[in-house]
């Protein structure tokens, strides 16, 4: 069922909870949604069921092998010897410097963050036809998937990606100013504390793309903006302090993705091309086999040659010395920076007189850390020293805390030392190879008040059972209930399990963020405050781990915390077990399909709408299925009596709806379930991929319906060849038109002349080798009377050396950004613009997103442009509609972006396209 279809596309802690918290922010094997598991069986998109090859090893909520064993270790423990934090700024997934930020992060141990401003939701989807938010949450886990190779934390803003802008200007116009981004990354700078701050990007017209400019810009403002207590008050009130970061870089100082570069265009050159004997490949070639996850982005094969491969910074703003060479050149991002354990002390400035002690301690660490490492190639040998260390640190946060000292330096010391204890205990738990795990016997997803169990399953190496070890423990959300229903001792740990019921009042799983309107609205509502709260790792963006398993580790007078998050195990299509964490979602997922629906206004008839529920229980009586409908307009059922008999299964109900006189306008239709007292209206649809976590996107059960004045005509035959996917054809059979879906390998055996028009989905010649291969023959059906509509392709450079063009025609990347940009009707006379729909300038308003991309720059006299338009203060493009008479028929090539247009109902971009296809 389409409804439920399988889209490809925060201190020291002084409680078990905040600890629990602080740990989360660095655990290893978390991710950013509880995830739906295989028996819920949904249907698979066929645009993005793409297999990834995997190991086993490589598990999306496992830890990275490198990150296990003494490699892992070995990882660690180059994070203890450093203080040193930084942070990136970004606008979309794969803006991202993987290779400088896996350096940092991985080789030299840095925590190091990413803040990526959007979601990339107003991108191409190169997997299918998803498009604004769901592709939005699909691009989420992919960026994820990679920061798990990067070694880094994740942020987002409230921004969302609204498609591509050429200027800064526009950008901020959209995102209604500076000052929503700008709290976002300020709150960041507030909670991280980076020592650095690094751009992607430079502030510039280099930058290209109107959202990397604007992410530099606002980098740079929220440089000495985080600082100022008199910027966003309310986040001080909130109890976070000022931070000002030390240092500000930016990027692309010598032009985006840059082999070389001018000396003095930079302040830093970092050779991300070392081969990292811990990692077994070089910094960029790891960050490689993350990026390779955003597959969405078409990153899927990319790869990188072995040998040296430079990346550029330049320093633009500090508040500290920093020394470079002769040149002016630095060494590391840390130059004039104190990165030192014992160099926590001079955070307390002035109040570092009143613990003279404190820097003495803290070079008793160092020494004890360096012990550890040099023992860390056999890792128990490293747990001693380990717990040395963290007991030194236990001793030394208990005597700042009980001294006088200012608010500020004490506040950012305890945070410091907090998160060592806590990575101490990672240590630690790598060195015993200590393991735990919590696997829940129910599926992958629960509803509110359902019962399961869970075994909680705990085991040790290198002489802890020789110490105390405390009982396994369920840290539930509140309201939740636990009972212990067995332990059982084990020769190396035990075994638990628990019984565990759900409150009805559970909440739902379900990304903490959304857009009532994608297609219009820049800025995402953020659901629960807690997110603007909470500074959270990318390993679990969407909150706090809530449902886990916690173990106390004693030896001495240390104790080490252990946690474990409840998961759900089931076999992947390869055969391999997946674990997944447990999901709470609603008994009932109900949804209108289509999601939006363009009605032409002559229809009087009936027409059927379709309502797909998902049923997550069995019913225990019937629920009353209704729509809620526009005035006047009348269904046939008024109501259905629904019911199911087992869980998981998905049932399609049908609803004649006869709508009044229909005029031009937008208006929607809703579904209602109603069952036990309580009514569901709204659908969720698991976001997934076997490489990737998993997500639930919810959406209401919505038609949205726009009523279009369009004529089409009646005895014309249309072939559809998708490209990369997208929503048209189904808009053309909602308003009444005869359409076929070629499939692309069909395309030699195809008698085309069944058909008057043959029309390519977007991207047809960038994803369809078979389109590649019959170009020819479609030519050929031009040729003899038909008419064929290329729309966009998006790889130029392919699509002109292969000549696909019956004349000579050029593609360039040109393209008009601004919806509102005014279009000049080039050829008044065309039948285009006649028939069967008279087109007006009226036609152009209300577009979305974009007026077109990818127009052609250069094109053979025998090509008519019949349409012109351009962004503000750029020179004309014609290329963007051309059409040429070949033989005895039409082609037609389209820039302008109906893929968006079609599927948001814009009438005068569905009355345009039906003249494309019909006119004669």
């Amino acid at each position: 069922m389409v409804m439920f279809r399988m889209l490809k596309k925060f201190g020291i802690a002084r409680n078990r909870l905040a600890a629990a918290m602080l740990l989360l922010l660095l655990a290893a094997s978390t991710a950013l949604l509880a995830a739906a598991e295989t028996a819920e069986k949904p249907a698979a998109n066929q645009n993005l069921e793409q297999k990834q090859d995997r190991s086993k090893d490589d598990r999306y909520y496992d830890p990275l092998p490198q990150e296990t064993g003494a490699a892992g270790l070995k990882l660690m423990l180059r994070r203890l010897q450093t203080t040193a934090r930084l942070m990136q700024v970004t606008a979309h997934p794969d803006d991202e410097d993987g290779g400088m930020l896996t350096l940092e992060a991985r080789g030299k141990g840095v925590s190091t963050l990413l803040m990526t401003l959007t979601r990339g939701e107003g991108g191409q989807n190169k997997l299918g036809s998803n498009l604004f938010d769901a592709l939005g949450v699909l691009r989420t886990l992919e960026l994820l998937a990679s920061d798990r190779y990067y070694g880094v934390e994740q942020r987002f803003s409230r921004v969302a990606d609204f498609g591509f802008s050429k200027t800064a200007e526009e950008t901020f116009q959209k995102w209604q100013g500076h000052d929503i981004a700008l709290a976002d990354m300020v709150r960041v700078i507030r909670t991280f504390r980076p020592d650095v701050l690094v751009a992607r990007f430079s502030g510039t017209e280099r930058d290209g793309h109107g959202h990397h400019q604007a992410s530099a810009i606002l980098t740079k403002e929220a440089f000495r903006a985080a600082a100022d207590p008199k910027r966003f008050p309310e986040q001080i009130a909130e109890g976070l302090a000022p931070w000002q970061p030390k240092k500000l870089y930016i990027g692309n100082v010598c032009g985006f993705m840059a082999t070389t570069c001018d000396p003095a265009n930079y302040t830093l050159r970092l050779n991300t091309g070392i081969v990292d004997p811990v990692l077994g490949a070089s910094y960029i070639q790891f960050a490689m086999q993350g990026l390779r996850h955003q597959q969405s982005q078409g990153a899927a094969n990319w790869t990188v040659e072995p040998g040296d491969r430079f990346t550029y910074y330049k320093l633009v703003d500090s508040v500290v010395d920093s020394p470079k060479d002769k040149d002016g050149h630095e060494q590391s991002f840390f130059d004039g920076i104190d990165e030192t354990l014992p160099g926590l002390a001079s955070r307390l400035g002035e109040d570092e007189k009143k613990v003279p002690w404190l820097r003495e301690e803290l070079e008793s660490v160092q020494r004890k850390i360096e012990e550890a490492d040099a023992a860390a190639q056999n890792p128990s040998q490293a747990v001693e020293p380990l717990i040395a260390c963290k007991e030194k640190l236990r001793k030394i946060q208990e005597r700042i805390y009980a001294a006088q000292l200012s608010h500020n330096g004490k506040d950012s010391l305890e945070s410091a030392l907090g998160s060592l204890v806590s990575e101490f205990d990672r240590a630690i738990v790598l060195a015993a190879g200590i393991r735990l795990e919590a696997v829940a016997d129910a599926p992958g997803s629960a509803i509110p008040g359902q019962k399961f169990d869970v075994t909680a399953k705990l085991s040790f190496d290198h002489g802890w059972e020789e110490d105390k070890t405390s009982p396994v423990e369920l840290n539930l959300p509140q309201g939740w209930e636990s009972r212990r229903l067995s332990t059982q001792k084990t020769a190396d740990g035990e075994i638990v399990r628990f019984r565990i019921m759900v409150p009805d009042v559970a909440q739902y799983t379900r990304p903490y963020w959304h857009r009532a309107n994608p297609g219009v609205e820049a800025i995402n509502t953020i659901d629960d405050s807690h997110f603007l709260m909470f500074s959270l790792s990318y390993r679990d963006a969407s909150g706090p781990m809530d449902k886990y398993a916690v173990a106390w580790l004693n030896r001495g007078q240390t104790q080490t915390e252990l946690f474990a998050r409840m998961m759900a195990r089931q076999n992947d299509s390869a055969g391999e077990y997946v674990d997944r964490p447990v999901a709470i979602v609603p008994p009932f997922s109900v949804a209108l399909e289509p999601p939006t629906s363009v009605i032409p206004a002559s229809r009087t008839s009936v027409t059927q709408v379709k309502v797909g529920v998902h049923s997550n229980v069995v019913t225990q009586g019937t629920g009353i299925l209704r729509l809620q409908l526009p005035d006047s307009w009348v269904s046939e059922p008024k109501s259905i009596p629904v019911s199911f008999s087992r869980v998981n299964e998905d049932k399609e109900f049908v609803f004649r709806v006869r709508p009044p006189e229909l005029r031009e306008g937008r208006t929607q239709i809703k579904a209602t379930l109603g069952y036990e007292s309580r009514e569901y209206m709204e659908g969720y649809s698991l976001v997934t991929r076997e490489d990737l976590g998993a997500a639930y996107y919810y959406q209401p059960a919505t038609q949205r319906i726009s009523v279009v004045d369009v004529k089409v005509p009646g005895d014309l035959k249309v072939g559809y060849v998708m490209g990369a996917g997208d929503e048209i054809p189904t808009v053309l059979q909602q308003i009444g038109m005869d359409v076929t879906l070629i499939p692309p390998d069909k395309l030699s055996s195809e008698d085309l002349s069944h058909y008057q028009t043959i029309v390519l989905g977007i991207r047809a010649y960038d994803t369809q080798k078979n389109v590649i291969a019959n170009n020819q023959r479609m030519l050929d059906f031009v040729q003899a009377g038909g008419r064929l509509v290329v729309q966009y392709n998006a790889s130029a450079g392919d699509f002109n050396t292969g000549k696909f063009t019956p004349y000579p025609a050029t593609l360039s990347r040109a393209r008009v950004s601004v919806e509102e940009a005014p279009v000049t009707i080039l050829d008044p006379a065309n039948p285009i613009f006649h028939s069967p729909n008279e087109i007006t300038q009226k036609d152009f308003d209300g577009w979305v997103q974009e007026r077109g991309l990818y127009f052609m720059s250069q094109w053979d006299a025998n090509f008519t442009p019949l349409l012109e338009s351009h962004d503000p203060g750029e020179g004309e493009q014609k290329g963007g509609l051309l059409i040429a008479h070949y033989g005895k028929g039409t082609y037609i090539y389209t820039g302008y972006a109906f893929f968006r247009q079609l599927p948001a109902g814009v009438p005068g971009a569905v009355r345009l396209f039906v003249n494309l296809i019909g006119s004669r």
